[in-house]
């Protein structure tokens, strides 16, 4: 069973404000060429998308030169509905190349989205680098504030750790091992839009 943890990307997702829309224009069309094909625009970090090293730092690696297995591996569900808790990462017995991600609840497309959400704290990314995981991600627009020159992401970028953004369905992994796929398209930039679902994999 799979779980699409993606959100759908169009000419109606919220971006983050200041960031450019998703745009499209019909290229080809069954009219005129037999087929249909479009021409899209829009910010690599629109949607459900991953951070590279790049996106933080002038010299860290860029998406596409990172191996496919960088990608996926097993996945931790962590409850942050009542905040970020050390005690509670402590808790989940986290391993080496997991990907863990943090439920807080928050509403993608919602009203306060961008300005109303919860992030985690530099002794947690610190942890999470400690623990040698391959990825994080959380169902808010940032691991960051946008103040204070994004510790977090610098935290977990510097040391290869890339974040996923803008989750959705991660309430449907509550109590379920599985397997985290979260495949970017294999851009030489900092970021990108990415297909990322869940393969459970048992009931625990």
């Amino acid at each position: 069973m799979f779980i699409d943890l993606s959100v759908l990307l169009n000419e109606q997702t919220p971006v983050y404000p200041g960031d450019a829309k998703f745009q499209l224009q019909q290229a080809g069309t069954f009219e005129t060429h037999g087929f249909a094909d479009s021409v899209v625009s829009f910010n690599n970090h629109n949607g459900t998308h991953v951070d590279a090293p790049s996106h933080m730092f002038p010299d860290g690696k860029s998406l596409d030169q990172f191996p496919i297995e960088h990608f996926t591996g097993p996945g931790v569900l962590i409850d942050a509905r009542d905040g970020f808790d050390i005690g509670k990462v402590h808790s989940a017995k986290i391993k080496e190349g997991e990907i863990v991600l943090f439920l807080t609840g928050a509403e993608f497309g919602s009203k306060a989205y961008f300005t109303e959400y919860q992030t985690m704290s530099e002794e947690i990314a610190r942890y999470l680098v400690q623990q040698k995981i391959k990825m994080v991600g959380v169902d808010t627009c940032s691991v960051d504030n946008m103040e204070g020159g994004f510790p977090v992401h610098k935290i977990l970028l510097k040391n290869e750790i890339f974040s996923i953004e803008n989750l959705t369905n991660l309430s449907l992994l509550q109590n379920k091992s599985f397997t985290v796929y979260a495949f970017p398209l294999k851009f030489q930039l900092d970021g990108s839009p990415a297909r990322v679902v869940a393969e459970i994999t048992d009931t625990q």
